[in-house]
């Protein structure tokens, strides 16, 4: 780490000295792509860390920030950084409820909000939130709120922004900068406390591996309120990548991908998921098979630097034009992508591979500041979450849990020593999380320590790794398996829409899902996916039964957590009747 770099609101400093004028942010204005610099983004954090000063944030100062992923959003955190003070994400999609819980939690005093819909959620709860003081908004939502704008323009005038230097220099490397919140599958959320020195760290691991670089692009459509992307948004700052936002629309994500043409993607394995089925729609599955087969063949001869011999030129030839039309799905630079949050098929992973758009995965938590076992383009396993990160320690306990230590683990729950002490033992945080490890380090999740089910007869099932395979069907978007004292495994199946309703109507069918989800055919169909993943499970670990839902389960069902993960408890509850019909 530079040593002009000593807390993390010392990067955007840092960076504009660094890198200059290059550009810092890439952001969709009015349908247009605009560009903000290194050199511009640090004067717009002193301009409002000064705002933020002059208004009354002091250090230590908890500030809520909720909204949408875009560069407003960490204008504010960078700046209540350089303030002293301790920025608490909020998920936009989270419910009053939540939001009152994590600002009494906390002890938040201001709350920074995206729109006029974010901000009356807030004043909807009242005196419920009793220490909430201040309301400040990004988009004007009426004449007497205070705006981020209006700060920075006051901390522009200001006849002196020493004070904020002063504080930065203040900071102790092991304070607070951030409290994100966990958005466990049970329980109310736990705020993880993240240290300056946690993303300082976070921020070498990344240099180090060579996951970003000075010309790098990347495209960010990650919530801001997750780990996954402050750990991303951090180590862009350091590297000098241009960081590009999504447009707002979770629908325009692969259009945009075209756009913005990608060297560096993070995202959650659904996206990848989704890509993959559309681009192998229609393609006899032999055929694929082979292609890709033939494909990481070659990709193996050219990191080796082996010539590809004549016998199979031709082949990869005509290969190679079908995995161009998936580069350029992704613009037609994309370097590496990095997969996280949620477990994805190996027959994935491979294709993307194959294809020349390496998609690999990594492994950590919130609790360790989203890293823990990391996969390069020199080192990786297909199946694996990688190894351990430089400078980190991962172990498999005597139970299969997997267990982490070193700098990038965080400081404990805020105000829970209970919870901590639970997690944090002897420096090892415990992740709940089961595992493998192999001789050569790669470690294989197997599945949840909360998540494994016991069945009648007292076998032990990971559920994950069945319903990871049944969701590489083009037909299937969600599966969730229960069995739980139970004589045997069923599951609850969404249709994906997108891709069931065009071959239903194909062969005469209703196009409305709620009539497919009980038609014989698409039983049939359905059945016929079932019975091709049974067969790589034992029979315990077998689907007797399915049901199919007429909807995906959703953040605002609460049946999903902001990164995608599915609570299990919550499904479970929502759908009992029909875990009571698939035991009838």
């Amino acid at each position: 780490m530079d040593t002009a770099v000593r807390v993390a609101p010392d990067l955007p400093f840092y960076a504009a000295e660094t890198y200059g004028d290059a550009p810092a942010y890439r952001f969709k204005r009015d349908g247009e792509w605009r560009r903000q610099s290194f050199a511009e983004l640090a004067a717009q954090i002193r301009d409002l860390g000064t705002g933020f000063v002059y208004a009354g944030i002091n250090p230590g100062d908890r500030v809520c920030i909720i909204g949408d992923t875009r560069p407003e959003w960490n204008h504010a955190a960078l700046a209540v950084l350089a303030a002293g003070g301790i920025v608490v994400p909020i998920y936009a999609t989270s419910s009053p409820e939540e939001c009152a819980w994590v600002i009494n939690n906390s002890g938040a005093t201001v709350l920074i909000g995206e729109n006029a819909a974010q901000l009356a959620k807030i004043e909807s709860l009242g005196e419920t939130v009793p220490e909430l003081a201040t309301l400040i908004a990004i988009e004007p939502d009426r004449d007497d709120r205070l705006t981020l704008a209006e700060l920075a323009s006051q901390g522009h005038r200001a006849p002196d922004s020493s004070e904020l230097d002063a504080r930065r220099r203040a900071i102790d490397p092991d304070a607070p900068a951030f409290i994100i919140y966990t958005s466990g599958t049970t329980g109310p959320p736990k705020g993880c406390v993240l240290t300056h020195r946690n993303w300082l760290t976070l921020c070498t691991t990344i240099d180090e591996l060579k996951y970003l670089r000075h010309d790098d692009v990347v495209y960010l459509f990650l919530p801001l309120a997750h780990v996954f992307a402050q750990i991303v948004q951090f180590g862009s700052l350091y590297a000098g990548s241009e960081l590009a936002f999504f447009g707002g629309d979770v629908k325009a994500i692969v259009p945009e991908l075209a756009e913005v043409q990608p060297t560096f993607l993070p995202s959650v394995p659904r996206i990848f998921e989704k890509v993959y089925t559309l681009v192998t729609a229609g393609i006899d599955p032999a055929q694929l098979k082979q292609a890709v087969q033939l494909g990481l063949t070659v990709r193996a001869m050219e990191r080796a630097g082996t010539p590809i011999p004549d016998e199979l030129a031709g082949a990869w030839a005509a290969t190679d034009a079908l995995f161009a039309k998936v580069r350029a799905v992704y613009g037609g630079r994309l370097r590496q992508a990095l997969t996280g949050a949620a477990p994805i098929s190996v027959e994935v992973l491979e294709f993307f591979y194959a294809a020349g758009v390496p998609v690999l995965e990594g492994y950590g938590m919130t609790e360790t500041t989203a890293v823990g076992t990391v996969s390069t383009l020199d080192r990786f396993k297909f199946g694996t979450v990688g190894v351990a990160g430089p400078g980190f320690e991962v172990k498999i306990a005597d139970d299969g849990e997997i267990l982490m230590r070193g700098p990038h683990t965080f400081a404990g729950y805020w105000n829970d020593p209970e919870a901590t002490a639970a997690t944090l033992i002897d420096g090892w945080v415990h992740t709940g999380d089961l595992g493998e490890m192999d001789a050569e380090g790669f470690v294989t999740i197997t599945g949840r320590k909360k998540d494994i089910i016991i069945t009648a007869g007292g076998k032990n099932v990971a559920p994950a790794n069945l319903e990871n395979v049944l969701r590489q069907s083009r037909w299937i978007s969600h599966a969730v398996t229960f069995g739980d004292r139970k004589p045997y495994l069923v599951a609850l199946i969404t249709l994906d829409e997108e891709e069931i309703v065009p071959w239903a109507t194909a062969r005469g069918l209703p196009g409305d899902l709620t009539i497919l989800r009980t038609h014989p055919e698409v039983q049939t169909l359905i059945q016929a996916v079932v019975d091709d993943a049974n067969q790589h499970y034992a029979s315990v670990a077998q689907i007797k039964r399915f049901a199919l839902l007429h909807r995906d389960p959703t953040i605002d069902t609460g049946e999903l957590t902001p990164s995608l993960k599915v609570k299990r408890n919550v499904v479970h509850n929502h759908h009992a009747d029909l875990y009571e019909e698939l035991y009838g």
